[in-house]
């Protein structure tokens, strides 16, 4: 099953990163957040990615064309490096297509602008490329394919649980309020699976989870999977400190490939 991930953005709000790389070549440890996040998808056994390319997608481009698997992998290094043996490989079995989707353009512009990579799928797979999760993948597929509808999201709790959860009353005064986790708020934590039909749905110029989705709740034929374990993006210079942080300490609960019996 293909997965679309998207990874043109302008990541503003991580200036501390994006004024000299995309967001998703921004590092947790030594590797960058989207190679965490097709990591996460091979270990389900997805291995054609698309990335909708924008915003410096050359410095994607050049870091996989010049990939070096010694860094995430155990080898022998012998003849004064002139023979390395790895123990392991990450990626040499990834397809990966790129494509340059606009500098600009929205999600939905994006989606469309891979639709011929795409015509051979029934179900593919799509995402944002700065979400770690540990969701499990195979469980939210058989959710969908039990039901006849287009598309499935992540349901998610909110990461930040700082915020508060306000209420109006009569003439603007706060009712009620409460802290987020204590709400039962939930937020679209990407992870999509979608059927081609999705394309129907889509007109020029749309996001994706505005009108197109809209369109598929009227008829009813969008589906919430609910996740109450890890997730966080990477949206802020916290967040990207929040990561570093948990995997500083080794405590990194989206590398499921590292989990107890796998055999990756």
């Amino acid at each position: 099953m293909k997965v679309v991930l998207f990874c043109g953005g302008l990541g503003t709000r991580l200036k501390e990163y994006s004024d000299t790389i995309p967001k998703p070549m921004v590092p947790i440890g030594f590797r960058p957040v989207i190679w965490n996040v097709m990591r996460y998808y091979a270990h389900y056994g997805h291995k054609e990615f698309i990335l909708c390319l924008g915003h410096k997608g050359d410095v994607i481009k050049d870091y996989f064309l010049n990939y070096n698997e010694c860094m995430s992998n155990d080898f022998t290094l012998s003849q004064g490096g002139r023979d390395i043996k790895l123990f392991n490989h990450d990626i040499s079995d990834w397809t990966i297509s790129f494509v340059d989707t606009g500098q600009r353009s929205n999600i939905g512009e994006r989606l469309v602008a891979v639709r011929h990579l795409l015509k051979d799928e029934e179900v593919f797979l799509a995402n944002y490329s700065d979400g770690l999760t540990d969701l499990d993948l195979n469980r939210q597929l058989a959710h969908f394919s039990r039901r006849g509808a287009v598309g499935s999201l992540a349901l998610v709790r909110p990461s930040n649980q700082s915020f508060h959860f306000a209420q109006l009353g009569a003439e603007e005064r706060v009712s009620a309020i409460t802290s987020i986790e204590e709400t039962d708020l939930w937020i679209n934590g990407g992870y999509f699976i979608l059927r081609r039909e999705i394309f129907d749905y889509i007109q020029a110029g749309n996001e994706l989870v505005r009108e197109p989705f809209i369109r598929l709740v009227q008829q009813g034929k969008l589906l919430g999977y609910q996740h109450d374990g890890f997730w966080c993006c990477m949206d802020t210079f916290k967040d990207k400190r929040l990561l570093d942080d948990m995997y500083e300490r080794g405590d990194r609960p989206w590398e499921v490939w590292r989990s107890a019996g796998s055999a990756d």
